[in-house]
C-alpha cells in the first residue's frame, strides 16, 4: 500500500485517500468486488430483514445502507469522510428510513446504547491502528448494538495485503512496510489500510462482552489474479463462483488469502 506523509493525522489520511478514490463503485466494477458485495450481502440477510433496525458503521458512499433501507430496513448510517458521506445522502434523497451522520467509530456520541438488533463495522477496522483507538471502535459498536443483537466486524488478511500488492518487484518494499525483522505485523496509521493475522484479529474480541459465531472471507483469492490478460469470468460463471465460494468461505485454510473477512459475534444477553 502507499504511504502518505508522516505526521499527518489519520482523519486527514483517510479523507485524502477517499476524496481521490472512487468509492461508489468499487463494489461493481470487478469481479473480487461484486463477489465481495454478493458474499456479504448473504450474511447479512442471515441476521437482518424488514423490521431490523441496522447501523453502519464506516458506510462510504452507501452501498449496503441504501441496498438494506431499500428492503424496508431502519438504517442508520455514520460516515467519516466528508465527501463519502455526501454521495450517500444525495443517493439515499427521499428515503424516510435511512439517516446519516459524520462521525468517528472510536466516539459514537450521538447513538444511544442498546439501539440497533445489527451493527456493520465495514470500513474502520482498516484504518485504525492504535490499540487503544482499535479497542474504543469495537466497544462502541458493542455498545450501541441491542442485547442479543449481531455485529459483523470488517478486516483485511496481512497476507493478501502482501499477495495482492507486492508482486510488482516491490516485495522488499512490502515486507519492510507491513512486518518487523522478526516477522512480526506492523500497524501504523501511514500504511493507509492495515492488516492482520485472523488469530491476532479475533483475539481482540476476546475480552469483549460478545460471543463469536464465525469467521468467513468475502472475496477470496480473487484481486491478485484479476489483472491477468486470460482472467475471464462470464455473467454464468460468476453466479456458480458466488455459490461456489460462499459454500467455503468460512474455511480456515483458505481465510489468510483472502483480502477481506468479517469477523461475526453476537452481544451477550446479560
Amino acid at each position: 500500500m502507499e504511504l502518505i506523509t508522516e505526521g499527518a493525522t489519520r482523519e486527514k489520511i483517510v479523507s485524502s485517500f477517499y476524496g481521490q478514490y472512487e468509492e461508489d463503485s468499487r463494489l461493481e466494477r470487478s469481479i473480487h468486488g461484486r463477489l465481495e458485495y454478493a458474499t456479504t450481502m448473504n450474511y447479512i440477510h442471515r441476521y437482518a430483514d424488514k423490521n431490523s433496525r441496522v447501523l453502519e458503521i464506516g458506510a462510504g458512499t452507501g452501498r449496503y445502507s441504501i441496498a438494506l433501507a431499500k428492503e424496508g430496513m431502519d438504517v442508520t448510517s455514520v460516515e467519516l469522510v466528508e465527501s463519502n458521506l455526501g454521495i450517500l445522502r444525495k443517493n439515499s434523497e427521499g428515503m424516510a428510513n435511512i439517516r446519516s451522520f459524520q462521525g468517528d467509530a472510536t466516539s459514537l456520541e450521538m447513538l444511544e446504547d442498546n439501539s440497533f438488533d445489527v451493527t456493520l463495522v465495514f470500513g474502520p477496522l482498516y484504518h485504525l491502528y492504535e490499540k487503544d483507538e482499535v479497542n474504543k471502535a469495537i466497544d462502541e459498536a458493542i455498545r450501541v448494538t441491542k442485547p442479543g443483537g449481531i455485529l459483523l466486524f470488517a478486516f483485511i488478511s496481512i497476507y493478501a495485503i502482501m499477495y495482492s500488492n507486492y508482486f510488482c518487484g516491490n516485495w522488499g518494499l512490502g515486507q519492510e512496510e507491513n512486518f518487523t525483522e522478526d516477522y512480526g505485523i506492523r500497524h501504523f496509521k501511514e500504511q493507509l489500510f492495515t492488516g492482520y493475522d485472523i488469530v491476532e484479529f479475533e483475539e481482540l474480541f476476546k475480552a469483549k462482552d460478545v460471543s463469536w459465531i464465525t469467521t468467513t472471507g468475502v472475496d477470496g483469492l480473487i484481486e491478485p489474479l484479476e489483472p491477468r490478460a486470460d482472467f475471464a469470468v462470464s455473467e454464468e460463471d460468476f453466479k456458480k463462483l458466488s455459490d461456489w465460494y460462499l459454500h467455503f468461505s468460512e474455511k480456515r485454510e483458505l481465510l489468510g488469502n483472502t483480502n477481506h473477512l468479517l469477523y461475526i459475534c453476537r452481544k451477550k444477553d446479560n
